[in-house]
């Protein structure tokens, strides 16, 4: 089991700041899911782009993939967004323009790997990423800070 915390200790908002944290683990069943905290500091929402690959990661030669993973985004108890299989879900051309915008590698259409596109206002957070049914395997899960769009 391993524990790492990230902080940015910088008070002025517009210095240096996170783009994205990931942690590739292995995703069982029960209590043995992963879930990484999310928090959000400042005054406003922020847009984030919360993937969970699993299958995907097979085309980096990772073996023992999470075949169909399932994430989740929670405020304490509540499930404030969830996904399973992203091409599929209203919101796929959002999530797939994020991950243009953000750097984040092409997950392919159809694939069963699981993405959202989030806005959290300043708080705590958890992902929980865990597999359909009762599949376990290696999932990456992702969380990118997508840039506001000016003009």
């Amino acid at each position: 089991m391993t524990l790492l915390e990230l902080y940015d200790v910088n008070r002025d908002p517009s210095a240096n700041r996170l783009v994205n944290v990931s942690v590739r683990a292995q995703v069982g069943t029960g209590d043995n899911v992963l879930i990484p905290g999310i928090v959000v500091a400042g005054d406003s929402a922020q847009t984030f782009l919360i993937r969970a690959v699993g299958p995907t990661l097979a085309d980096f030669g990772v073996t023992g993939t999470l075949t169909d993973p399932v994430l989740e985004v929670l405020s304490g108890q509540s499930v404030l967004a969830n996904n399973d299989n992203w091409s599929e879900a209203a919101e796929a051309d959002a999530v797939r323009a994020a991950a243009v915008s953000t750097g984040a590698f092409a997950l392919p259409a159809g694939s069963a790997d699981a993405a959202l596109l989030v806005q959290l206002e300043p708080g705590v957070y958890t992902a929980r990423v865990s597999g359909a049914g009762t599949t376990a395997g290696k999932a990456l899960v992702e969380v990118y800070a997508v840039a506001p769009v000016t003009d």
